[in-house]
């Protein structure tokens, strides 16, 4: 499957305003499941644009600019072939097969951060919620990532947030909704607290249910690390398992290392008037 995405991002000032350098994470990883085809980015007023990888291997652009101005606007278009199937079956090391299971030294070593859980439960919520999913020791091992992604979905509803950054896992939790940024770091808390190799993904989604004019939308996920079936994807948001209709552009240990556009202007905190985004994800 062949998809077409385009992201187009405005910001307005009420005067002219000095950019600050930003950090452009907009193109696609490229996977065994995922091929980008093309890729474009043009930005108003011009702008010098370096390309390097992160420590994760993500594509990123910094976008210096030597003009003043009072609108920035970057577009990038995408054209990438999606082979993920709809129904995929994991090939799971043997000793992986079975909750609780270890890591090799190996895989410990370069998992790293991303088997440690980021923040503080004091009051032990929740540990007690995410040890309810360990119904049986032992206990098949994907059968439990399944439980954890649904029951994500079940204790807290999906909801649009505008406001920037993301909830922790507790407030979510507490208020019982969130973005799918939100649910996405609760699972992923969730799963390393269980002792899972666990990291963040923001990207595309493509939903073939919607009318081919009908706006995309960026997208946050879960990826979890299992022995030999590698790096598999959770979207506790729509509950669903693998990377169909999933375009993922940066994994991180964490959102904030992953948004889409970051940076900032030299001027009043007032002089940003507004933002406007359009994402279109479209087979063609």
């Amino acid at each position: 499957m062949k998809l077409r995405i385009q992201h187009d991002t405005i910001y307005r000032y009420r005067r002219s305003v000095t950019l600050q350098a930003h950090r452009l994470v907009l193109v696609p990883r490229g996977t065994h499941e995922l091929r980008v085809l093309t890729q474009s980015l043009k930005l108003a007023p011009e702008a010098k644009v370096e390309w390097a990888q992160d420590v994760f291997g993500n594509l990123i652009a910094t976008a210096t600019f030597a003009a003043t101005t009072d609108e920035l606007s970057i577009s990038a278009g995408i054209m990438v072939e999606q082979c993920a199937p709809t129904w995929p079956v994991f090939s799971i090391a043997p000793g992986a097969h079975s909750y609780p299971f270890r890591y090799s030294d190996n895989e410990i070593a370069d998992l790293g951060a991303l088997l440690q859980p980021q923040r503080v439960d004091e009051e032990v919520r929740l540990d007690t919620w995410v040890r309810t999913f360990v119904r049986a020791s032992p206990t098949d091992t994907l059968s439990l990532l399944i439980d954890l992604n649904a029951g994500v979905a079940a204790a807290a509803t999906y909801r649009t947030r505008d406001e920037e950054g993301t909830q922790t896992p507790l407030a979510t939790l507490s208020l019982a909704s969130g973005s799918c940024r939100d649910l996405a770091a609760l699972f992923i808390e969730a799963a390393r607290r269980l002792g899972f190799g666990a990291r963040a993904v923001s990207g595309y989604l493509y939903d073939p249910d919607t009318p081919c004019d009908a706006p995309g939308s960026t997208h946050a996920w879960a990826e979890v690390y299992l022995p030999l079936a590698g790096w598999i994807a959770f979207d506790p948001t729509h509950r669903r398992i693998g990377s169909a209709n999933l375009i993922p552009v940066a994994v991180g240990r964490a959102n904030d290392q992953i948004m889409p556009i970051s940076g900032g202007y030299i001027g009043e905190a007032d002089d940003r008037a507004d933002m406007q985004v359009r994402v279109s994800v479209q087979a063609i």
